[in-house]
This record gives structure tokens, sequence and C-alpha cells, in this order.
């Protein structure tokens, strides 16, 4: 039976009540109605879905101004892709695809094909069932974040396309909700009509008036579930296994250590004290690291894997 850690944790919105919410193409706000076995159906909101809050917890452990992982995951292997000036482009951290991502698949490993070194490694064969321990040892070895936020390889001309599902999955969600609406005027202080002229709106000239919908909600949650019997099943070491668990906590703790700023018009802070393992990061982080130095999988190798981007994909 795969074991779950589930949390829920209320927020508060900052400055005001009022917040602004993730939107989709062709949608808008995500609404709708939670049903309740003794009464009306209450009004709901996504705040943040399980993707966006992907992002904001694998960007925990990104440096953005050296372009490398943050201390405290710094014996975690990962890619670094760079150009072949050396440059560096992106990361298996800060790609949308991770491992799977066309920046790092379509590049070069000592003058040899990636694509072609994660084939041989995951073990991927013809006819036969996808090893799930070698695959994950394989991605573990190349950058153990994959296996807690899941990575997918749709490779047709692999025999297999492994996946890798989510071990984290966090969200916000809004209970009973009203909207607030407001707007505003895009000024134009040096062409303030257009009726006439060869330049209009389209092209960013004149004063345009714009709607604005926000929202306030009796109560605002975030809900995590972590599953430890996933990290089990993939039959890595007792050290490799606990590392990846006390990632995922990390991350948690290392976002709720601060003002939870998801975007323009929407901030949250901790309406109580967070639950205990996401209580102090710095603690957490140093077990991470212990922990990584014990590691059978990770050994004494550089955790840096360096490959070259090929814009044309192959060697």
């Amino acid at each position: 039976m795969t074991h779950q850690e589930i949390h829920h944790i209320t927020l508060t919105p900052e400055p005001s009540g009022r917040f602004q919410p993730t939107g989709f193409a062709n949608l808008g706000a995500a609404l709708y109605d939670q049903p309740r076995p003794d009464g009306e159906p209450v009004k709901m909101l996504l705040v943040e879905s399980v993707q966006s809050m992907a992002n904001h917890l694998e960007g925990t452990g990104w440096n953005l101004l050296e372009d490398q992982p943050v201390t405290a995951l710094a014996r975690l292997p990962w890619v670094r892709v760079v150009a072949k000036s050396g440059e560096y482009l992106t990361s298996s951290r800060t790609e949308a695809h991770r491992l799977a991502s066309a920046f790092v698949r379509n590049s070069t490993l000592n003058g040899d094909n990636f694509l072609d070194i994660l084939e041989q490694r995951f073990g991927l064969v013809q006819d036969r069932p996808v090893n799930h321990t070698q695959l994950a040892r394989a991605i573990f070895r190349l950058d153990p974040i994959n296996l807690i936020h899941g990575v997918f390889f749709a490779v047709k001309k692999w025999p297999h396309q492994p996946k890798i599902t989510r071990a984290i999955t966090a969200f916000i969600e809004a209970e009973n909700v009203q909207e607030v609406h407001s707007g505003g005027v895009k000024t134009d202080d040096v062409r303030r009509r257009t009726t006439g002229t060869a330049g209009r709106s389209a092209e960013g000239y004149g004063m345009v008036p714009f709607p604005r919908v926000e929202y306030t909600a009796a109560t605002t949650r975030l809900h995590v579930a972590i599953d430890f019997g996933l990290l089990n099943s993939y039959g890595l070491s007792k050290e490799a296994t606990r590392l990846l668990g006390l990632v995922a906590r990390w991350e948690l703790a290392s976002l709720l250590s601060g003002q939870l700023r998801l975007r323009t018009a929407c901030s949250f802070r901790l309406a109580e004290d967070p639950p205990g393992p996401f209580s102090d990061p710095s603690d957490l982080a140093e077990e991470v690291d212990s922990l990584a130095r014990q590691c059978p999988e990770l050994g004494d190798a550089d955790p840096v894997t360096e490959v070259i981007w090929n814009p044309k994909g192959r060697a």
C-alpha cells in the first residue's frame, strides 16, 4: 500500500484579503463547485496549480545569480547544458521537462549523443520490460530531482518511453470565493487619441482601459502530498530513498520559510506555524548534505554532468 504524507496548510493573503489566481488559456480563473454531503456546494477557486507549485518548489533549490544549485543541494547530481563555446545555456534543474528536455537530450557528452547514452544507461531493450530499478538508479545518478518531480521521455526511436510520476504534489485552493471587479487604464501622454492616426491601440498607442478580476475567500489552503511509497518502490539504497524524501521536505520548508509570493497581487503568509517536518529548512539541509555523502549510488563522482547542446539534434 502506498504511504503518503499529507498536509493541509492554511494561508492568509497579503497585504489584504484580495488576490489574483493563476489563469489558464481560453479559460481564465479555474472556478468550480465543491459538493458537500450536508449542504449546498461551495464555490471554489484553484489559486495555484500542481504544475505551477512544482516550479515554485524546484525554484527553491536553484541560484539564479550563479546558474547552479543552492548550497543545500550542491552535492546532488545535475546536468549542465552549455553551448560549444562553453557558455551556460540551461540545466536539468531549470528545464520544464527536466532530463527529458530537448536541450538535454539533443546534446553530446564526450562527443557521443547524449540521447543514446541515456537509452543505454536506462537499460531500454526491445521486447524486454523496463527494469525500473535500473532506470531509477540511472536517473538518480544524473539528477535525483527528477525522481521527486517526475519526468517523461517521449522518444519515439526508443523501444520504451519511460515515465517517472511525481512524488510530491502541491496545489493551493480557495474556498467560498467572491469576485472583486476593478480595472485600470494604460496611459499615453504623447498620443492620447488614436482616431485618424496610423498608430492605434493594437500597436500600443493611445489610452487603453482594461478590466481586472481578483478574488477574496473565506479560507485559502496549500495542500501537499509526498508519496513515500513511490520513493520506496524504486529499489534504491536506504540512504538514497531517505535522501529523496528529505529533499522534498526541504523544498517545501524553504518555500514556507518566507513570504509566498506567487505573482503580482498574489502573496500569502502562513496563518499558523508550519507542520513539524517543515519548520526549519536549515536542519533539513544538513541532513540532505550528510545523506548525500553516504549514498552508495553517488560515491565520490563529480555531481555535474556537462553536455554540449547541438542545435541540429545529433552529433
